[in-house]
């Protein structure tokens, strides 16, 4: 594992959240993309070296929409940079993680990504990703 590549936030409504954070943050989102597989449409902030990922779910069976009725917005997620996604899911199964996504699909930001089920990391939903240049699913 390289580095905490972003941490996701869930937020209800993507343009006013996109408004707030571009004050917070002094600039605009650096990209917006829907993921229609993940239910979610998406913003992405560059702050130095590290991203902070807005996600908005698109209707109310989306896992982003479930999040925020149950827990209300907030962090979402915590998404870890791997060189090789499908080592680092073999490996944590190996170590006794759950996986949400027993193999990667496309994400968000031209990355594969892959999520652990949170009640194996003490109640933290983790997102591994990989640049997808680096490797096709």
């Amino acid at each position: 594992m390289n580095k905490i590549e972003h941490i996701g936030i869930a937020v209800k409504n993507l343009k006013e959240s996109n408004e707030l954070f571009s004050k917070l943050l002094g600039g605009p989102p650096y990209k917006t993309e829907t993921v229609e597989s993940e239910g979610v449409s998406t913003s992405f902030f560059q702050v130095g070296p590290n991203k902070i990922e807005l996600l908005e779910g698109l209707n109310d069976e989306s896992p982003v929409s479930k999040f925020i009725l149950k827990r209300g917005e907030g962090v979402h997620h915590i998404a870890i940079d791997v060189d090789d996604i499908y080592a680092e899911i073999d490996r944590l199964k190996k170590e006794g993680f759950r996986m949400i996504h027993e193999k990667p699909k496309k994400g968000a930001d031209n990355k594969i990504i892959a999520f652990l089920h949170p009640r194996s990391s003490n109640g933290v939903l983790i997102e591994l990703c990989q640049d997808s240049e680096k490797r096709s699913i």
